[in-house]
């Protein structure tokens, strides 16, 4: 049996996302937020917040758009195995990781 995966963690290992479809081109994670919570980890602490902790930026055609997600929010968004996304709230987020090439000669 596997773990489900938290969104928090798979944000943070992320290179891209996939919003409602959308590329999203630029994310960030509040770094000093996410701090407080692994403090609170690690003092077997209950953390909760109302702070936004992810922002992204998508661009659909002409129109940039932007979504604010909330630490709350984040920690409760439900997996969905079938696509391997997250739904939360009314979005669909999926999380990347970009390929690397190897520079190495071998």
């Amino acid at each position: 049996m596997t773990d489900t995966p938290y969104l928090l963690d798979e944000l943070e290992a992320a290179d891209m996302l996939i919003i409602d479809e959308l590329h999203a081109f630029e994310f960030r994670l509040d770094d000093a937020l996410l701090d407080r919570a692994d403090a609170a980890a690690e003092a077997d602490e209950p953390f909760e917040s109302d702070e936004i902790v992810v922002t992204l930026e998508a661009l659909d055609g002409r129109e940039r758009k932007r979504w604010h997600f909330s630490y709350n929010s984040v920690m409760e968004a439900e997996y969905q195995a079938e696509d391997d996304s997250w739904q939360i709230g009314p979005h669909r987020l999926k999380c990347l990781a970009a390929t690397h090439a190897s520079s190495a000669d071998e």
